[in-house]
Formats: C-alpha cells, sequence, structure tokens
C-alpha cells in the first residue's frame, strides 16, 4: 500500500521525501519585465514546507511568451533574460530551504500573452485565428520564430541549472502555446508544425527534444524534468483533442524518458473524460512506463484527499489551493498532524497563509479573480480593497 510519507526515487535518481507535490499557481506578484518581487520570495519561503516537490507558477521563456495576467495585478514571471537569473536563484533558495526539490515551470502563453497587446506589441499564436474570446488579433508565428522559441525552452532551462532548480516542468496545459499547437482549434497551421495529429504533435515534442538537450549538456544526472498536460480539450461540441489523442501524445513524450507527467485536472483527481468509465489518471497510466511517474491534482484540502489520490489513483499527488490555505500542508502530515491542516480561508488565517497582495485581492473578489474559488472564500471578500482593479470591474 502507498503512503504520503513515502520517499520516491525518479527516473534521473532524484529522491522526494514524500509523495506530496506543491502545484504551479500564479501568485499574482512579478514586478514589470517579468522579475521576482520581495512578495514573491516571501510566499514561497512560507512554502518550503507545503510538499516534498515544490513546482512554481508559470514562467515565460521568451520575451513575446508573455505576461499572461491580468492588466492591473502585478504581473507573471519570467526566465526569458539572463537578468533574470538573481530572482530566478532567491526563488529557488527560499523553496530548497528546508531539503525538498524546487522545480521551475517553463512556458510561453502564445496567444494569452495579454501583456505583449497591452504594450503594443504583436501577440503571436500558432495560427492568424480570429478568436472570439480575446480582445486583441494575434499574428500567426513563421518558421524561424517557432524554432527560436523552442531554444527559448532551453535557454531557461539552462537558467533553471544555474539558478540552483532541482528541475524543470514543461507547460503543455491550460491553453498556452504548446497546448495552441496540439489543439485542431488553434492550430490551422499546414506545413510541418500543423495538421494531422502527428504534425500537431510536432511543437510539444520539439520542446521536450530541446530541454532532454540541455540538460544533458550540463552533465545534470539527477535533473528532474516533467511534462503537464490538459487530458483533453472539449468545448461542447467543439474538441481541439481527445483524452485518446493526448494520450497518443503523452505516450511520445515518454520515449524521451521524462521523469514524470503531471496532468492538469480542473474536475478533481479522480475525474474521468465524459464517454469514458475510466478515470483520467487510468487511461494515462496506461501509456506511461514504470519509470515514469504520474502527478495528478484537483480538490485535495485534506490528508485524507491526498491518501485516496496516491492509494487509488496515481503516484504522487500534486496540491494547489489545499496550499494556499495551508502552507504546511505536508509537514502537517509527516508530523502526524494531519487533523491541523486548515480546510479554508479566513479572516483569522489571512496572515498565517502568506499570500502576496495580489493573491489577497485576486481571491477575496466575489468572482476570485476568474479562478477556482477557495473555500471559506466568502470570509474575507470584506478584505478586499480594489487597489488592483482599475482594468477588471467584473
Amino acid at each position: 500500500m502507498k503512503h504520503l510519507t513515502d520517499s520516491i526515487t525518479l527516473r534521473h535518481g532524484a529522491t522526494l521525501t514524500n509523495r506530496i507535490v506543491m502545484s504551479p499557481m500564479q501568485t499574482h506578484s512579478g514586478k514589470r519585465g517579468g522579475f521576482a518581487s520581495d512578495d514573491t520570495i516571501n510566499y514561497y519561503s512560507a512554502r518550503s514546507q507545503a510538499a516534498g516537490m515544490l513546482i512554481t507558477e508559470f514562467h515565460y521563456v521568451s520575451k513575446n511568451g508573455g505576461p499572461a495576467y491580468t492588466p492591473g495585478y502585478p504581473e507573471q514571471l519570467g526566465a526569458y533574460s539572463d537578468e533574470h537569473l538573481e530572482g530566478l536563484s532567491n526563488v529557488a533558495k527560499a523553496l530548497k530551504k528546508d531539503g525538498n526539490k524546487a522545480i521551475l515551470q517553463i512556458h510561453h502563453a502564445g496567444r494569452a500573452a495579454i501583456g505583449q497587446a497591452v504594450s503594443g506589441e504583436d501577440v503571436v499564436a500558432p495560427s492568424n485565428i480570429d478568436f472570439s474570446f480575446l480582445d486583441y488579433p494575434v499574428r500567426e508565428l513563421t518558421h524561424e520564430e517557432i524554432l527560436a522559441i523552442i531554444a527559448d525552452f532551453g535557454r531557461a532551462t539552462r537558467r533553471a541549472i544555474a539558478a540552483g532548480f532541482d528541475g524543470v516542468e514543461i507547460h503543455g496545459a491550460n491553453h498556452y502555446l504548446i497546448q495552441q499547437f496540439f489543439s485542431k482549434l488553434s492550430n490551422h497551421r499546414t506545413d510541418q508544425w500543423g495538421g494531422d495529429l502527428e504534425k500537431r504533435m510536432a511543437f510539444p515534442l520539439a520542446v521536450v527534444e530541446e530541454v532532454k538537450r540541455i540538460v544533458e549538456l550540463e552533465k545534470q544526472k539527477n535533473f528532474i524534468i516533467g511534462y503537464r498536460i490538459s487530458p483533453d480539450e472539449i468545448h461542447g461540441s467543439e474538441i481541439g483533442y481527445s483524452a485518446e489523442e493526448a494520450a497518443q501524445l503523452i505516450s511520445e513524450v515518454s520515449k524521451h524518458e521524462l521523469d514524470y507527467i503531471h496532468l492538469s485536472l480542473w474536475g478533481g483527481y479522480g475525474s474521468s473524460p465524459s464517454d469514458s468509465e475510466k478515470s483520467y489518471a487510468e487511461l494515462f497510466k496506461e501509456v506511461l512506463d514504470d519509470e515514469t511517474k504520474l502527478i495528478i491534482v484537483g480538490g485535495v484540502f485534506s490528508e485524507a484527499d491526498a491518501q485516496d489520490a496516491v492509494e487509488n489513483y496515481a503516484d504522487l499527488i500534486a496540491v494547489a489551493r489545499g496550499t494556499l490555505v495551508d502552507p504546511k500542508f505536508a509537514q502537517k502530515i509527516i508530523e502526524n498532524k494531519g487533523e491541523t491542516i486548515h480546510h479554508e480561508i479566513s479572516p483569522a488565517t489571512i496572515d498565517y497563509v502568506e499570500w502576496t497582495p495580489g493573491l489577497k485581492e485576486a481571491f477575496s473578489r466575489k468572482d476570485s479573480l476568474g479562478l477556482p474559488p477557495l473555500p471559506g472564500g466568502e470570509s474575507i471578500q470584506d478584505l478586499h480593497t480594489g487597489r488592483f482593479d482599475m482594468f477588471y470591474k467584473k
């Protein structure tokens, strides 16, 4: 029987002290240009005991890859230049101070790089499509620009190594650029980067290959490499890709011998496709070898939830909002104090959670800034000041 406190050795030699992972979550704390702030460092320092493996929020790897954020709020963090190294090093140090593994999530927002539009710059995407849900146009990437972005993922990986991170997670989920290339709804290309399923896999696989190449070039034997994916893209009758197609992509990704695959699950860790009796976890486990660990996420706020996830569904359980409301989530379980984990936010715990000002403003809004609401969130709405809401009045 698997236990949350089991130590886990990953494919390339890194050992995790437990089966709990802190899921990547935007901190709304970056300074202009994607630089880490004191608020960023304080937030991550407070969560150094949240899990055995701690994944940062998404960091954009190309200057045109972000920021993906709500204008008016502090920006998304970046890893697209050597100028970001100091901040990256400080984040890594904060996360690793209690002996847990720190992972840098690397990403390109593609059409979601609203900061480019706000600045009057081109917003780039796989194809020139007029998306009804965007207030700005997108421009189709050239072949040369695609190659440059792939190289940028490698450069960001090299910066992660230099900054002291224990690994990187390639962000191929949540409708950002890698997913945009894989989805037939957003990729209408007819060259080597789009068309049939195999060609729509080309960009994700090229990114994986480049990241692997850099890690091997830098001789980082224990360096962790993970890949995050949304297990399907279905919007009513419109299908970007099915779970079966996503599993085919992950089967190809796995041939590159990554340490883990991370499923981004909005319906909960045990959720299933609408047309299947099997959970997403079961479907993706079938295409993974024994050395590639599976991480799932969704709706975990207690020790019992986390134990059920690893006992019945996957190798590791990522905790997202659960670490927002209790930054000592894993440590309490390790100390046999799981019953003391906070399951909701409240005015009494607002100082304990050590949120950034941006997170406090986001989650004290009635709409949580479009984020999944927190248990107890209605109790902190009186704390909302509106200081960042000048462009977002909903």
